[in-house]
């Protein structure tokens, strides 16, 4: 683990913070700062996350790495566009993705890594690897000077087993910080009770739900963390460093 300040943006998704950008049904996070920059997921529409990261001075051409967490189309329509954009990268995907996704990504010129345990992408940079049986799925994991962060797409394995992954990955190590889609739309009261008792146990100090997580369950997120809740919806940004807060 460095000590260099990692800056996650959200470039993309249905929920709302930074009024000039665009929301549409979808997640992708930027990661900067971390050994290489990275694009988590590529949102539903390219044009929409062209524009999002134009409007946010976000070049499109400094990311080195694609990282997608499943093959739901709205993480994974924006890719072509920002391929089209900057074709250089390297594409982590989970193996489970069909050849022919795999095929149309290398077409482009990119290097396509099939994703199956956890491994390394970069410096401070992990990935769960994918998880789940039917539908695969996998989630980042940020080494920052403040301990972990997870960046989730969906959590169709489920947040709580993502988080619990990603101390194996990285452990004896603090957790900071979990964020993403969690999937908990429809979920009862008791089910979502006990995602937050596994956090707790987990020490996660903050957390930032978005995307699919639904409205109940983010406000019960804001409730039980408090001042420790981050609105992380579409063009929030927050930054990790080892300065006191």
């Amino acid at each position: 683990m460095s000590e260099k300040s990692i800056t996650l943006t959200v470039v993309y998704n249905n929920i709302p913070h930074n009024q000039r950008l665009t929301t549409a049904w979808g997640m992708a996070c930027l990661v900067e700062g971390a050994g290489k920059t990275v694009l988590f997921d590529t949102g539903g529409d390219g044009r929409i996350l062209l524009e999002n990261m134009k409007v946010l001075g976000k070049d499109p051409g400094a990311v080195n790495v694609v990282v997608l967490s499943h093959i739901h189309a709205d993480h994974t329509g924006g890719l072509e566009a920002f391929l089209k954009q900057k074709s250089n990268v390297r594409v982590f995907l989970p193996d489970s993705f069909p050849a022919s996704f795999k095929k149309a990504v290398a077409d482009t010129g990119a290097e396509v890594v099939p994703v199956r345990g956890a491994q390394q992408i970069a410096e401070d940079i992990h990935t769960t690897g994918q998880m789940g049986s039917l539908l695969m799925e996998q989630a980042l994991v940020l080494d920052t000077p403040k301990g972990l962060v997870v960046v989730t797409g969906c959590s169709h394995p489920g947040v709580a087993n993502i988080a619990a992954r990603a101390v194996q990955v990285c452990p004896d190590r603090d957790f900071y910080l979990i964020t993403g889609g969690f999937h908990l739309g429809g979920q009862s009261r008791a089910a979502v009770e006990d995602i937050i008792k596994t956090f707790h146990k987990l020490g996660i100090q903050k957390v930032g739900p978005s995307h699919c997580t639904g409205d109940h369950a983010i406000e019960m997120f804001r409730e039980a963390w408090g001042n420790d809740f981050l609105d992380l919806g579409c063009g929030a940004q927050v930054t990790i460093s080892g300065e006191r807060e």
